[in-house]
């Protein structure tokens, strides 16, 4: 059967910049008369639809298009512009719907027809024009689906979306097949072609003026006209479009990330989705102590993630950054090796007594793997025990093999291991941090030749399960990995076991350890260690000596400042104004983590949108912040205070919210934070 293609235009009257504009007169006919006379040139559509609010206010509009124009009329929501075409689609039975908006006097067909045919052709839900734009503002066209609308309308639950036909089809893209067209003609997107204000209707008139009698003359021929005569156009050729403000060079480049980087980016804990979608940041110029500068010059203070726990010194320090400088002006890469890598080596082993070697490498996810590689063959054996989160590598995704839900309980949920080697399905077994059962159970009748753990994460190291654990794999003739990568440097100089005093066999330092310039140590002992000289572990950029000059200026600031001892103190009387402040506001908040960098959780199953609230509004005010804090040496106590005076704002509204005063999703000017993987199955 042969699709029903619709076009629905909205419409209405009130108008604050410029009233009743769509009745307008441009020459002959209005303008609400030339979008329909243009639309009707279109090859492809059946019928053509007005979607208007169902009020006293548009009685006068409903009577014009019934009596002058003569073609079908939707009444709906005035508010909800969403449900209002959705339901205009529902009734006429459309399969396919072009959405025009009123503002278009110049919307030209073969637009709308060459996008009909690529939807068709490519069997998409979703393509558009706009959202970032590039053709001339009043040229925007949209087709979509029946059942992409339908599926919108159903799910859709923030009021931006619903007043913005189709923003819940670009905020939920991975959701829908979609298409973004770019204008064939570079740099016209400053040409203002729209009827918004009594300045493009001066334009416009000028327009039709120029091709009088021909009303349906194409958009291209307009853009030749801009060129041959730009002071027709000088009215409004500055004037900042409302549709163009929406999107800032920040969320603009995220657009464009999204189609050329699988995911946008190279770091799930930056994706911009998970925080406020369509708002954050997303992109740094520049970073000095705990304040970060966006494409938009915009200053912000970041109450939030410190380069995901990098920067326990600040942004860009000084003493750090100069003593890069210096070995960069020298040269950081060549036939030989570079001399600060032995010099770190033993400066690390000093601080861990118990250690005798050390191997670098610049990630995490390296550092992991590495040490998974040199205990396998200092064990002889396959098999390793997991707890908690260690990277994206094989042998770690491994353990969702059998059961894609093993390691939910490690920090993300989720992970897929889709492109992981099916031969490694049973190398790697999950046990949850205390549960010292089920680590004795998996030992017993898994053949567990590694044991691999942080020393804490959500909760506070239990050091009596820690040292069972340290027992039983001395017992076993196990190798016990504490990976540290998170944890280190951050209650003490070096990782959180010297602390504790429960000494594993592999050490794991990272993420602070280079104050923001890459570098990862794997230290242990010299019986365990010395297997990397059997196996092949070898990269030529492990051999840079950008990442060991920064650790050894690193390790120094924090050995003289106490580091750990400041930002542990700072942390402390942030716990303590968290559960302050939760409870003046009735609101019950779980709290996780070491005290530097600890986040807190809102005891509602709408916590997804409170957190989504708080990154809103502290946005605000110029803060970067969700319910995560990662103390730095310059987060001082007035920044602390003014956060926190916000934050009792913000909790007294989802106080409000929590007990049904207020709806906290017609607050939300975005959608939802998303969740890590959150897909459209």
């Amino acid at each position: 059967m042969k699709n029903k293609i619709h076009v629905i235009i909205q419409a209405r009257l009130g108008s604050t910049r410029l009233n009743e504009k769509v009745l307008k007169r441009i020459g002959k006919y209005n303008s609400l008369e030339l979008i329909y006379k243009r639309v009707s040139q279109s090859k492809l559509v059946d019928d053509i639809i007005f979607a208007i609010p169902k009020n006293k206010k548009n009685f006068k509009l409903k009577r014009y298009i019934k009596d002058k124009i003569n073609c079908k009329i939707y009444l709906g929501s005035e508010k909800n512009v969403l449900n209002r075409y959705y339901l205009a689609a529902k009734k006429y039975k459309s399969d396919i719907i072009v959405r025009i908006t009123s503002d278009c006097p110049i919307v030209d067909y073969s637009i709308i027809d060459t996008y009909i045919k690529i939807l068709k052709r490519e069997n998409l839900d979703y393509v558009y024009n706009c959202s970032p734009h590039s053709y001339p503002d009043g040229l925007d066209v949209e087709v979509f689906t029946f059942k992409a609308i339908e599926y919108a309308n159903l799910n859709v639950n923030y009021q931006t979306q619903k007043e913005h036909v189709t923003k819940y089809f670009r905020d939920n893209i991975e959701k829908f097949k979609t298409k973004h067209i770019s204008c064939p003609i570079k740099n016209i997107s400053n040409l203002r072609i729209t009827l918004d204000n009594s300045l493009d209707l001066k334009v416009i008139k000028n327009i039709y003026k120029s091709f009088h009698p021909n009303i349906y003359f194409n958009w291209k021929e307009v853009v030749d006209l801009y060129i041959k005569n730009k002071k027709m156009f000088k009215f409004n050729i500055n004037r900042k479009s409302k549709k163009k403000s929406q999107l800032d060079r920040n969320q603009k480049l995220w657009k464009k990330a999204k189609m050329i980087i699988p995911s946008g980016n190279m770091l799930l804990s930056k994706n911009p989705e998970l925080y406020l979608p369509n708002k954050w940041p997303t992109y740094f110029k520049k970073s000095k102590k705990i304040n970060i500068w966006d494409l938009e010059n915009t200053k912000f203070v970041d109450m939030s993630l410190m380069g995901v726990g990098t920067n326990i010194l600040g942004y860009s320090n000084d003493h750090v950054d100069n003593a890069v400088k210096r070995v960069i002006e020298k040269g950081t890469m060549s036939t030989l090796n570079c001399y600060e890598e032995v010099f770190l080596a033993e400066k690390l082993i000093s601080m861990h007594k118990w250690s005798k070697m050390v191997k670098f490498a610049r990630t995490g996810g390296e550092a992991n793997a590495i040490s998974i590689r040199i205990a396998r063959a200092a064990s002889s054996k396959d098999n390793v025990a997991i707890c908690g989160y260690h990277g994206w590598h094989d042998w770690y995704l491994s353990s969702n093999l059998k059961n894609k839900n093993n390691l939910d309980s490690h920090l993300t949920q989720s992970f897929n291991p889709l492109g992981v080697p099916k031969g490694l399905k049973n190398t790697s077994f999950t046990f949850n941090y205390g549960d010292f059962e089920k680590l004795k159970k998996l030992i017993k009748e898994k053949n567990i030749g590694i044991i691999k753990m942080e020393v804490c994460r959500s909760s506070k190291p239990n050091i009596s399960f820690l040292k069972k654990v340290r027992d039983i794999s001395n017992k076993n003739n196990i190798v016990l990995i504490f990976d540290e990568c998170t944890s280190g440097f951050r209650e003490n100089f070096g990782g959180l076991q010297k602390k504790i005093g429960v000494n594993p066999d592999i050490l794991i330092l990272g993420k602070a350890l280079g104050n923001g310039y890459p570098i990862t140590a794997i230290i242990g002992k010299e019986e365990v260690m010395k297997y990397a000289e059997k196996t092949f572990i070898s990269s030529t950029f492990w051999t840079d000596r950008v990442g060991p000059a920064a650790a050894l200026k690193t390790l120094e600031i924090m050995e003289n400042s106490k580091s750990w001892q400041i930002i542990t103190e700072l942390g402390k009387y942030v716990n303590k104004q968290w559960i302050k402040i939760a409870k003046n506001n009735n609101i019950k908040i779980n709290i996780e983590g070491l005290p530097s960098i600890s986040r807190f959780s809102i005891k509602s199953d709408n916590f997804d949108a409170y957190k989504t609230y708080i990154s809103q509004e502290m946005l605000k005010k110029n803060i970067l912040a969700s319910n995560i804090f990662y103390l730095s040496i310059f987060h001082k106590k007035k920044d602390i205070n003014r956060y926190l005076d916000i934050l009792n704002d913000i909790f007294y509204t989802i106080g409000r919210c929590d007990r049904g005063n207020e709806d906290i999703y017609k607050k939300l000017e975005s959608s939802v934070a998303k969740k890590p993987f959150e897909r459209l199955n």
